[in-house]
């Protein structure tokens, strides 16, 4: 019987720096929100400019989801403000239907993006995601 040959995996040149992006965006929705953005902040800083196609499309579309989810948590907050404060019916409201559709489908995408990461594509988040740098074509689907 012949002997067993190991493969290394492939991996494509910035899958662990994409792998950590994702990781890096999804603890920020999360576990640690604010530390794991500045970290995800301080990642980017470091390596935008030098980071392979893969690596550069994952660091550039959770830092834009970041602030978009950023963003949208704050206009969450404001319109609880305007219609009467915390102590109001309208502020469960809002605030229910922002964990419902406005965070959990920031994690769904998250988590699709992690997944893309560690198969070694490239992801785009819909709607507000940054264009895809030269290099990252987007995946056929099958």
């Amino acid at each position: 019987m012949p002997a067993s040959v190991e493969q290394a995996p492939h991996n494509p040149a910035g899958q662990t720096l994409a792998v950590s992006a994702e990781a890096l965006y999804l603890l920020n929705l999360l576990l640690l929100p604010g530390l794991a953005f500045v970290a995800l902040v301080a990642v980017y800083l470091k390596s935008h400019g030098t980071a392979a196609p893969l690596a550069a499309a994952h660091l550039s579309q959770t830092l834009a989801a970041s602030l978009w989810a950023g963003g949208l948590l704050v206009l969450a907050n404001l319109a609880v403000l305007v219609l009467g404060g915390y102590q109001t019916l309208s502020a469960w409201i809002i605030l229910a239907a922002y964990v419902v559709l406005v965070h959990a489908s920031l994690v769904v995408c998250g988590a699709i993006g992690l997944a893309r990461a560690l198969a070694g594509q490239c992801w785009r988040f819909p709607l507000f995601g940054r264009p895809l740098p030269a290099g990252c074509a987007p995946q056929a689907r099958r």
